[in-house]
């Protein structure tokens, strides 16, 4: 492959999409922080003495909430959490590693793994990931194993995803401008997996308010 260096400046689409994965992971957090703020132990800020003492007392019953909701919440919306947030974390990481490991040998446990003259990429270990977890899931019919299996999974996503550039240039992009669209990617892909945990605690609202005690629709 011909390699090309350069640097990765952020377009305005980048931006845009940097911006709407962020919005849409920031509004889980803060409806929630919010909600718990207004329904909790902790007083609202005109109420309270010392206003960071009471952010921080919602910001720790919060976090109980979610892990209470956590252990409640039903198998799919762990399994999308799981993926989430595997998805995300991986992909910092390999950038962040990637970026280190540039004109370095070795960064910790990790380095450039070379077979012959070939370099192997991390997309390559990301599907073999993506596949293995993904088929796991298929072949087993034991649904307890599902938010595990999303954690691999994600994680494959994520390393896959952020050479998405380099399968699709079919050359090695990913530090120059070509390279930006990996994290275009990432990036729609972050927001839409947030929007979709967004969207499933607004249907949940609204299963409990409309369908709660109603009867049964007949077959």
């Amino acid at each position: 492959m011909r390699r090309r260096r350069g640097g990765l400046h952020p377009g305005p689409a980048t931006v845009a999409l940097a911006v709407a994965a962020a919005a849409a992971t920031g509004a889980v957090v803060a409806a929630e922080y919010g909600r718990v703020w207004k329904r909790g132990s902790a007083p609202l800020p005109a109420e309270a003495d010392d206003p960071l003492e009471a952010a921080a007392e919602a910001a720790a019953e919060t976090a109980v909430v979610a892990k209470v909701g956590y252990q409640q919440s039903s198998r799919r919306e762990n399994s999308l959490f799981n993926l989430l947030a595997s998805f995300v974390i991986t992909f910092i990481t390999a950038r962040m590693i990637a970026f280190l490991l540039r004109g370095r040998a070795r960064v910790g446990p990790f380095r450039n793994v070379q077979v012959g003259r070939r370099h192997i990429h991390h997309f390559v270990p990301g599907i073999v990931l993506a596949f293995a977890s993904g088929g796991a899931a298929i072949v087993s019919r034991n649904t307890e194993l599902d938010p595990w299996l999303a954690l691999p999974f994600g994680a494959g996503m994520g390393l896959t995803l952020d050479e998405s550039a380099l399968l699709l240039e079919l050359d090695d992009v990913y530090w120059s401008e070509e390279g930006i669209l990996s994290v275009q990617i990432t990036l729609a892909v972050t927001a839409l997996l947030a929007s979709m945990a967004l969207a499933i605690r607004f249907l949940r609202r609204g299963e409990e308010a409309v369908l709660e005690g109603a009867p049964p629709s007949p077959r």
